[in-house]
């Protein structure tokens, strides 16, 4: 073996040894990244079951649940919102999404809301999980729900639409809340 040949191997060995020792790392952060997540989702649907009338219903009939707790608002004529959360299926967490959303206009201050979108139907949960960046702003089927007023049963709701989103515990000071712009997209963990 030459000693060029000689020093690449070695090199290569080296790469090799510091991929096993950093991959092990990668997993552990992904899976505290997930563990994070999931206590968050935990936490807002406690609150959802508190604090919304017919949330026990709502949960019931919905084929999945995407949750997004401790969603940030920002604004000062230019707005962005942000968070991370979970789709839960049959009470697990199937894959993890972030919700991203920008926009304009007259709009000033901070605020920090939990979001609960409930599918209604198999076809919309399934669109959902196959589209590469869901806009929930575009979504045919969409109603938005004020969690501070009274809401009618989800069986009602589910002959109006496929899908629900509840904005609620609500902290802060901004306007109301829009799924116009809002982009949810799948969160790969590295």
């Amino acid at each position: 073996m030459t000693r060029f040949a000689a020093t690449g191997f070695r090199a290569f060995l080296g790469a090799l040894a510091l991929s096993f020792f950093l991959l092990p790392v990668g997993a552990a952060h992904a899976k505290d990244d997930a563990a994070k997540i999931d206590a968050g989702v935990d936490a807002a649907l406690q609150k959802f079951k508190q604090g919304v009338k017919g949330a026990d219903e709502y949960l019931a009939s919905a084929k999945g649940v995407l949750v997004m707790p401790d969603v940030k608002k920002i604004g000062l004529v230019v707005g962005a919102q942000w968070g991370k959360g979970a789709l839960r299926i049959d009470g697990k967490s199937v894959d993890y999404y972030k919700m991203e959303a920008g926009s304009a206009g007259f709009q000033a201050g901070y605020q920090k809301a939990n979001f609960v979108f409930l599918f209604l139907t198999q076809e919309s949960l399934d669109n959902f999980r196959a589209s590469s960046g869901w806009g929930a702003g575009v979504e045919a089927g969409i109603t938005v729900v004020d969690a501070s007023t009274p809401t009618m049963s989800a069986s009602t709701q589910k002959s109006k639409s496929s899908i629900v989103a509840f904005a609620f515990g609500k902290e802060g000071l901004m306007g109301g809340w829009s799924a116009k712009g809002t982009k949810v997209t799948k969160l790969k963990f590295d």
